[in-house]
């Protein structure tokens, strides 16, 4: 039997893939869960149409990505936090703070656009990659001073 995907299968494939199945295992699994419907005429048309939604959606937000990056440029982050000796902050800078203080730059990301590996925890100059989108990424400098 064919089916089209609606949804990832481990095994099996992707969202939109027409692949033959076992009639038991389309019949029993994959068109009861619905993760998969009849690969009809009409829904192969139904899908082609969905594919092209999809694809000028995310070139809109590829481009609005690219917008954003562009005006990012040259962008610095500046935070002040309380310090120990040896510069070692009391307490860290998380993707949280980062996000915060470009929002009262007039930028509104979210905080899982920053890669951050673990929260910068001493004074310094670092940049963090800004994922925007797949291949948009963006180096954002980010100053951590002493607090007066």
């Amino acid at each position: 039997m064919e089916v089209i995907l609606k949804q990832s299968v481990e095994g099996l494939g992707q969202p939109g893939d027409v692949l033959k199945v076992a009639d038991g295992y389309a019949r029993n699994y994959l068109l009861p869960m619905q993760l998969a419907v009849h690969a009809t005429e009409r829904n192969r048309r139904h899908l082609d149409h969905e594919k092209r939604i999809i694809d000028h959606q995310e070139s809109k937000n590829k481009e609005r990505a690219q917008e954003i990056a562009a005006q990012m440029t040259g962008v610095t982050c500046t935070l002040s936090r309380r310090a120990g000796e040896n510069d070692r902050l009391f307490g860290s800078v998380t993707s949280m703070d980062i996000a915060e203080n470009l929002r009262t730059q007039g930028f509104d990301l979210e905080r899982r656009f920053f890669e951050l590996a673990e929260p910068i925890r001493e004074l310094g100059v670092f940049t963090v990659p800004v994922k925007l989108y797949t291949d948009v990424v963006l180096q954002l400098r980010v100053v951590v001073e002493r607090e007066e």
